[in-house]
């Protein structure tokens, strides 16, 4: 934790910079305690207790609205060039998984009979040692926390798209990729292999600049405002997900142990969130109702 504070208060590190170095350090971490080199992981909860520093700027990440997020389906599941990405999105839309979770899902983790995922471990890229070009290798880590192995219910738009990925697959084969004795994996790219987490973000911004540019004109066309879809990365669509959740659920606990928190205050910081923006709504619906004046 001092290290994070050295990298924030000395070197004028951004906490959004920060935590993608936490990504990184944590799973190792993991992996060394998994291996009896060291016997606890330094960085757990370090993150929480950074973000707690009063007036220190959290790099929240807000969710789409419920417009953009059907926008951003919609066009994915139409375009002839994105279609193939549909299954994909639709999942980590439809399950608040965390990037690494959902592309190192194997369909051994799938029971469709009690349509049911189990979130047992994850996939990430790591800096190869030694490498004169900056090339990564892919290994299998434990979830981000121990609160992260769960079991999620399968929505049926979720159920759908995966038989969507596996129809797809008979016909155009199967995830080849053997990651630490582990294979089988769901989510494959062109070239038979487990997703690169980077290109998924790379293909969310070509998405979505290709649906704004479309999207502007067509408005035009149409005499409306256009739905504008903003910059936003596979962690948007987790964060999405809990939003929709919260809308809709009242019981945190719920809420917490299907994202996989392992800190109850992430889980009411979000849905304080939520409660915050739907306060208008309520009271307009009460105004309605609420025929007295």
């Amino acid at each position: 934790m001092y290290f994070y504070y050295h990298l924030l208060n000395e070197k004028n590190l951004q906490i959004n910079t920060l935590e993608t170095i936490h990504t990184v350090l944590h799973p190792t971490f993991q992996l060394a305690v998994r291996d009896a080199i060291i016997r606890v992981n330094p960085s757990d909860g370090a993150m929480a207790q950074v973000k707690k520093k009063p007036g220190r700027n959290h790099g929240v990440r807000h969710a789409l609205s419920l417009e953009q997020q059907r926008a951003f389906m919609e066009y994915t599941r139409n375009n002839p060039i994105y279609c193939h990405w549909a299954p994909l999105f639709t999942v980590l839309l439809g399950t608040g998984g965390r990037i690494g979770e959902i592309i190192g899902l194997r369909w051994q983790d799938l029971d469709f009979e009690n349509r049911t995922i189990s979130i047992n471990h994850s996939v990430v890229y790591y800096p190869m040692d030694g490498a004169k070009k900056r090339r990564s290798v892919l290994q299998v880590s434990l979830p981000k926390t121990e609160a992260g192995i769960r079991v999620i219910p399968m929505m049926d738009a979720v159920y759908d798209a995966f038989q969507e990925e596996h129809e797809a697959q008979k016909e155009n084969g199967f995830n080849c990729t053997e990651i630490d004795g582990m294979t089988g994996f769901v989510f494959c790219n062109r070239f038979g292999n487990v997703h690169n987490p980077q290109t998924v973000n790379r293909t969310i911004r070509r998405i979505s600049e290709n649906y704004n540019a479309e999207e502007v004109l067509k408005a035009k066309r149409e005499k409306r405002q256009p739905i504008i879809l903003p910059h936003f990365s596979c962690h948007h669509l987790r964060h999405t997900f809990c939003t929709r959740f919260c809308e809709q659920e009242t019981n945190i606990k719920v809420i917490q142990s299907i994202m996989g928190h392992a800190n109850i205050e992430t889980t009411m910081d979000i849905y304080a969130e939520v409660t915050d923006m739907k306060k208008t709504e309520s009271m307009k619906n009460l105004a309605q109702k609420y025929d007295v004046f």
